[in-house]
């Protein structure tokens, strides 16, 4: 019913999802309604609310869950909006005999402190373990466990034929549904290995953090290889509270075939405390077709003639010094290169001549991402 696949996922990650699925021979309808199905002789029916028919063989009903908190609401517990139980740091019920755990409770996001439903195995076996300290510390079966449930990031992981997607904290949409607008976004696409050894293959990143300290709010990656880790590290770092700043400081595991001396869990807190610290200005997506900048791609005369943004210039970036004189010195430099490298080299270049410079962070990977969405649905920044 969405205009996208894996809701959890910010509409841009989603389409690296998608482009896979359809490589992989799936046929995506996206942005319609099933409104009834119906049995037929040589199958099924799926009719859409717009009067469209889908003739299949197969129907496979995804589309979510809610808690099942009926027998709760009849012995008079407190429910939230989303029929979720509410419960105490401990667990407990509004009825101080009654614990609840899993699935049927209420829970706090811990990045927007939101209360929702998160129906996923590693909080429900944690909440478990606190509820059963709780309970038989109640009954004076044990010290005082101080066993106090934290809420919630969302961590979750999931694999599409070979693709593997990772995220943890909140996604942009999460953070905007809680009226939270002070944040900044970074993507990235490095390798999950150094590229000079075999195999190496690309990790899309999506990084989002605090405006006003750095604190890291939520990630997003895909790829093939090496994901999950990345986000393991990162899901951590949410929970202590850490900022970008101590991501580019991170010692990670390092051999050829399992990283690179830069981790892309190190690039990102590097691209991020750039931002921060003012080295590496960043252009907002969401005004790519503002007239206001001038767009410059730094990629070279062969790769800009492949594919480019409509009405970018091009001064690969190794010609950028040698013609200073072709560039505005009245207008904002919006830069692009393929993933960003270039782009920032540009920058630093451009800002030490006194022009107006940002990066579009991400670049062409980025962009491309952006072109296949409406484009109402364009990153805000």
């Amino acid at each position: 019913m969405t205009h996208q696949v894996m809701p959890p996922l910010d509409a841009e990650m989603a389409v690296f999802a998608e482009r896979h699925l359809r490589e992989n021979g799936v046929e995506l309808i996206l942005g319609k309604a099933v409104e009834s199905l119906s049995r037929q002789q040589d199958g099924l029916s799926v009719h859409y609310s717009d009067g469209g028919t889908l003739q299949t063989d197969l129907v496979l009903l995804a589309i979510g869950v809610q808690p099942e908190s009926s027998l709760a609401k009849e012995a008079g517990l407190q429910l939230g909006s989303r029929g979720g139980i509410q419960v105490n740091a401990t667990l407990q019920t509004n009825d101080p005999f009654i614990w609840a755990v899993g699935d049927v409770i209420e829970v706090t996001d811990s990045v927007t402190q939101q209360a929702l439903s998160v129906p996923l195995a590693g909080p429900a076996n944690r909440q478990g373990r606190i509820a059963a300290g709780a309970i038989a510390e109640s009954f004076g079966d044990c010290k005082k466990s101080h066993l106090k449930f934290r809420g919630v990031q969302g961590t979750a992981v999931c694999q599409i034929f070979n693709l593997t997607i990772a995220l943890t904290g909140a996604s942009e949409k999460a953070l905007q549904r809680a009226n939270i607008t002070d944040y900044q976004t970074i993507y990235l696409h490095p390798g999950h290995h150094v590229s000079y050894f075999p195999g190496a293959q690309p990790i899309h990143l999506k990084l989002i953090f605090s405006r006003q300290d750095g604190r890291i709010l939520g990630v997003q990656a895909i790829g093939q290889e090496g994901v999950a880790r990345r986000v393991d590290v990162i899901a951590m770092a949410i929970q202590m509270g850490a900022t970008v700043y101590d991501l580019e400081e991170s010692e990670l595991c390092y051999a050829p075939q399992f990283g690179a001396a830069k981790d892309p869990v190190n690039m990102a807190g590097m691209i991020a405390s750039n931002y921060l610290r003012v080295d590496a200005p960043l252009a907002d997506w969401s005004l790519l077709n503002d007239s206001s900048h001038y767009l410059l791609d730094v990629r070279s005369e062969a790769e800009f003639s492949a594919k480019h943004i409509p009405g970018a210039s091009n001064i690969p970036l190794e010609q950028l010094r040698e013609r200073f004189q072709e560039l505005p010195r009245n207008q904002e430099i919006w830069l692009v290169c393929g993933v960003g490298q270039r782009a920032y080299y540009a920058a630093r270049m451009l800002l030490q001549y006194d022009f107006q410079a940002r990066i579009l962070s991400g670049g062409m990977q980025t962009y491309l991402a952006i072109l296949e969405l409406p484009e109402d649905s364009y990153p805000s920044n």
